[in-house]
C-alpha cells in the first residue's frame, strides 16, 4: 500500500502539476504545482494550497480574492507525479484574470477565441 505522503516530488524537482476540476461538472478550471508542504497542506485542511512558483511561496488558492477551492476528492497517477484535485470552487473563479476557468480561450483556425465572459474584474478584487 502507497501512503498518500509518497508522491514522487523528487521527480519534479521538488513541485508537481496538479489539476484542478470542478467536482460536479468535470470542468478543467486550472494547473499550478504543489511541492510537498503544499500536498500536506490540503489533505490537512481541506482547501487546496499551491506552491506559487512567481512568488516563491505556499499559496491557499483563493487567499486574495476569497475564490477558495475546497477539496472534495484528490487523485495521483500512475506515476505518483502528478495531482488531480477535484474541487468545489467558492466564488466562481479559478482564474485570477476573473474568469471561471483559466482556459478561456480555444484555438480556432489557428487564433485564440474567447469562449468564456469573466466572474469578476481582477482590478477590484486584487487591485492591480
Amino acid at each position: 500500500m502507497i501512503d498518500a505522503k509518497d508522491l514522487n516530488f523528487d521527480k519534479g524537482k521538488g513541485l508537481l502539476p496538479a489539476i484542478a476540476q470542478d467536482y460536479k461538472t468535470g470542468q478543467v478550471l486550472m494547473l499550478a504545482y504543489m511541492n510537498r508542504q503544499a500536498w500536506e497542506k490540503t489533505l490537512e485542511t481541506g482547501k487546496v494550497h499551491y506552491w506559487s512558483r512567481s512568488r516563491n511561496r505556499l499559496w491557499l488558492k483563493g487567499e486574495s480574492s476569497g475564490h477558495v477551492q475546497l477539496l472534495k476528492s484528490a487523485y495521483v497517477d500512475c506515476d505518483l507525479d502528478t495531482i488531480l484535485v477535484k474541487v468545489k470552487q467558492l466564488g466562481g473563479a479559478a482564474c485570477h484574470k476573473g474568469y471561471r476557468s483559466c482556459f478561456y480561450r480555444e484555438v480556432q483556425g489557428g487564433i485564440l477565441v474567447r469562449i468564456a465572459d469573466p466572474v469578476f474584474d481582477p482590478r477590484e478584487v486584487y487591485g492591480k
